[in-house]
């Protein structure tokens, strides 16, 4: 490819322009509006992985404008009425095709580059787990920008009005939301079959850390992608009539093949990373690999808690703190497990806590474990809150609200402190039956802690 004709072509296009302004949206829309991708554990800048899928979730809007910046491209020689001079000329019509799709598609790879560069750099920042799993699902948006900007200019110069370019990118848009994957639960899911949906070059939202997309998924986009740009450049050099019909072979071709290798089960396209989600443990208390980083401020007030535990509840008590690596929809429960205290970096309470704050938030899940997930999205409910403070004021002496909680500090203190007042008044043996049927009541989800601490019955 002669890099001064590319140069020349890129000046002519509009392309480098309107890369800015994706590039500029894009930024705009993860740094300054807020949203799933800017808390939480996946948020887009927390891990290699979910910085990757959130970059690819903006092919949603991002996609339909390169179609359309395509087609806009594939209409300058109509428009400047030089078709037939062009077609005089000994240089072949696939040398030319090749300068103008490489001008627009070079600028718009670029600007998701660094789109993608922005978000290593602050990920370099937050963990120290590094890996290369991310790498396809972004070389897969890439390969979308570029397949969608040719394609658009194959279409925009068979179909030569200036109708084309908003009409294409209004189809486009309304193509990827339908094909769009729903995020209320553990794993995304679509209205419509789930190969069908793989072939949008978005992905859903991103809720879970843990998740990466399979390499069958990789695969088949790739394809699929590859038959699209094959069917674009086609289009930009046919002369005839039939040659724009044989143009559409390879989209056709790369979109059997795709849904023959694309997965039929959600399942199967969303697969827990099994090296971030190993166990990384200083004794009793483990983490994932993903979050070694906070293992070291983990470690002394897990192993404190554990030992309180073990001194109130006996053989009850769990014997060990580790990072849930459960999958779960928004509602429903978390993980339940009798031996071991369970962490959620989603939830804030443990998360934004330290010190003794972390010891009374561990232990506090330890005596009365949460039914309802208190994450990002979600915060419990103020009489498991108010549990947790009166089986943590049991142990510890004194009565405090969580930080962190949806719920005020006033708010839980109203609410435990007159079940609190009532414990601390009943014989030692009434105390400790209480508790540890409120512990047996949390840990199976069968029950209302705060209730039983104030002398009703499991339910």
């Amino acid at each position: 490819m002669n890099v001064r004709v590319l140069r020349i072509e890129t000046r002519r296009s509009v392309a480098l322009w309107a890369s800015v302004v994706l590039l500029a949206a894009a930024v705009a829309f993860l740094c300054l509006l807020s949203g799933a991708w800017s808390r939480g554990t996946a948020q887009w800048t927390a891990q290699w992985t979910s910085m990757a899928l959130w970059t690819r979730g903006l092919l949603v809007f991002l996609w339909p404008l390169a179609v359309a910046l395509g087609a806009l491209q594939g209409l300058r020689d109509h428009r400047s009425k030089m078709s037939e001079l062009l077609t005089s000329t000994p240089r072949p019509a696939r040398h030319r095709a090749a300068m103008s799709a490489g001008a627009t598609a070079i600028p718009l790879a670029s600007a998701f580059a660094l789109l993608v560069l922005l978000g290593a750099v602050q990920v370099l920042g937050d963990t120290a787990y590094t890996h290369l799993g991310w790498l396809p699902i972004s070389l897969v948006g890439v390969l979308a920008l570029v397949a969608g900007a040719v394609l658009g200019m194959g279409v925009g110069r068979t179909l030569p009005s200036p109708l084309i370019p908003p009409v294409l990118a209004v189809a486009a848009f309304v193509l990827t939301n339908l094909l769009r994957q729903s995020t209320d639960w553990a794993v995304p899911t679509a209205a419509v079959p789930n190969r069908i949906s793989l072939l949008s070059p978005a992905v859903g939202e991103v809720r879970e850390m843990l998740l990466t997309l399979t390499a069958a998924v990789h695969i088949g986009q790739t394809v699929w992608l590859l038959g699209m740009a094959a069917t674009g450049f086609a289009l930009l050099t046919a002369a005839t009539p039939r040659a724009r019909l044989l143009a559409l072979t390879p989209v056709l071709a790369g979109a059997a093949i795709a849904l023959l290798v694309l997965p039929s089960d959600p399942r199967r396209t969303y697969v827990v990373d099994e090296a971030a989600a190993a166990q990384v443990c200083d004794g009793p208390v483990c983490v994932t690999k993903a979050h070694e980083a906070r293992l070291a401020e983990l470690a002394g007030p897990g192993k404190k808690a554990l030992r309180i535990l073990h001194d109130v509840l006996g053989g009850q008590a769990p014997v060990s703190v580790r990072e849930s690596t459960a999958l779960r929809g928004i509602l429903d429960s978390p993980e339940r497990s009798r031996t071991a205290v369970l962490v959620d970096f989603d939830d804030s309470v443990i998360a934004d806590a330290k010190g003794e704050e972390l010891t009374r938030a561990l232990l506090a899940q330890g005596m009365a474990p949460l039914c309802f997930a208190r994450s990002a999205a979600e915060s419990g409910t103020l009489g498991e809150t108010a549990a947790q403070g009166v089986a943590a004021a049991w142990v510890l002496g004194d009565l405090k609200p969580f930080s962190g909680t949806m719920h005020t500090s006033s708010e839980q203190l109203e609410t435990a402190r007159p079940v609190w007042t009532e414990l601390k008044a009943l014989p030692w043996s009434e105390q400790v039956a209480r508790i540890k049927a409120a512990h047996a009541a949390a840990v199976s989800c069968e029950g209302y802690p705060l209730d039983i601490l104030d002398g009703g019955t499991s339910r």
